[in-house]
């Protein structure tokens, strides 16, 4: 995670999502372990965690991440097989890029507007 500069890795079996790995599962890990040397990745993972699937608007992300109060979200196709990961940071930018759009479509139509500068 750090050499590639990860939050998180996904674990699979068979190409089947059974769990993920966050920073912040790891973190916990230290406060609550004394001795990490012995962990494994199923130890400290959240086994078949909150998916989404491929085909989730803008709108349905967001909502399935406050559902289960992730900032991570594996993305699967129809069989289950993960095709990405979605991020919080993700989100934020997809609404920053359509509140631009918007305040462009309110500029274009806006006769006397003039934006703050």
């Amino acid at each position: 995670m750090l050499d590639e500069e990860l939050g998180d890795l996904v674990i699979a079996e068979d190409d089947k999502l059974v769990g993920i790995v966050t920073d912040r599962d790891i973190a916990l890990a230290v406060a609550r372990y004394d001795d990490l040397s012995e962990l494994t990745a199923e130890d400290v993972m959240t086994p078949d965690p909150v998916t989404t699937h491929e085909d989730a608007t803008a709108v349905d992300l967001p909502a399935t991440m406050a559902e289960g109060r992730v900032r991570r979200i594996p993305v699967v196709d129809d069989e289950g097989t993960l095709v990405g990961i979605a991020t919080l940071d993700d989100v934020v930018a997809t609404a920053g890029k359509m509140l631009a759009d918007a305040a462009t479509v309110i500029e274009g139509q806006s006769r006397k507007f003039e934006p703050d500068e």
